[in-house]
């Protein structure tokens, strides 16, 4: 999977390059959309292929229980930033991202929360000959803006967090109807698909839930692989930082056992199946 490149750089556009999340202004040049983005990482490994520049965007729209980014949730938190004074900043990474298909990831957050930006910064990434991939809890109904995002991804990364309906609400405090009609849309797509999906004892390891989930999977065309991440509690301090009650306290991280029995279950569905190693 290999980005689109039009040519030229972006830093001819913007303005002088620098670091954007370290000057705090918009800078000379062009005209841009502006984002508000709680902070990056310039080498992710596990956002898609390669290595990437991962950008987490402020705002969601979740209130999953076992959130370990607790302070983005707010959308005017984090700062602004002009897209193409972002795209400058890829662009001095861009010549070890480019190999092995690596490129930009937009997380957060909820970046479909910001579909209009994260489309121009695709577009940039594109320009530089890099891959995108969005990384969405798929939460939004396929507006035009998203329709335009969409047009822009070349891997889609989904957080599939419970398949009932109920449980759902009870776990992150919305219906799943919008995800897997977002999941639906990306396959009618084509758009390469990665399922994620958080293994929470007590919440989302019934057999009948793991059953459902891999029924909708192999239902979905393009998808690539399902990652099954093991819950952990990492987060908690941020719920803390914020003044706010961690619900999951006294829940444990799955056992190795666990993880493998659920991966076993989901052999017969033919969707590659994805863990880390758990001990």
């Amino acid at each position: 999977m290999g980005g689109r490149t039009i040519g030229g750089g972006i830093a001819g556009v913007a303005g002088a390059a620098r670091d954007p999340l370290a000057a705090g202004d918009a800078g000379p040049g062009a005209a841009s959309t502006t984002v508000r983005i709680h902070s990056v990482t310039t080498f992710g490994t596990v956002d898609g292929p390669g290595i990437r520049y991962v950008v987490f965007f402020q705002g969601c729209p979740l209130r999953c229980r076992y959130c370990h980014n607790r302070d983005m949730w707010g959308r005017r938190g984090g700062r602004e930033w002009r897209v193409l004074d972002l795209a400058a900043d890829i662009e001095r990474y861009a010549p070890y991202l480019r190999p092995a298909g690596g490129g930009v990831t937009a997380g957060g957050g909820e970046p479909l929360l910001q579909a209009a930006g994260i489309t121009e910064l695709f577009s940039l990434a594109h320009r530089l000959g890099l891959t995108t991939a969005l990384d969405t809890s798929g939460h939004s109904t396929v507006s035009p803006p998203v329709e335009s995002l969409l047009d822009e991804c070349d891997l889609v990364l989904l957080d599939i967090k419970q398949m009932d309906d109920a449980r759902h609400r009870e776990l992150t405090g919305v219906s799943n109807r919008l995800t897997l009609e977002f999941a639906r849309g990306v396959a009618r797509r084509r758009i390469p698909l990665r399922l994620r999906y958080v293994v929470l004892p007590g919440y989302t390891t019934d057999p009948a839930d793991i059953a459902a989930f891999g029924e909708f999977a192999a239902s979905l065309s393009g998808v690539e692989q399902i990652e099954l991440l093991p819950y952990h509690a990492m987060g908690r301090y941020k719920w803390e930082a914020v003044g706010a009650r961690y619900a999951l306290h006294d829940v444990d991280p799955p056992t190795a056992e666990e993880m493998h029995r659920i991966r076993e279950q989901l052999a017969p569905f033919s969707v590659p199946v994805r863990m880390p190693e758990v001990r």
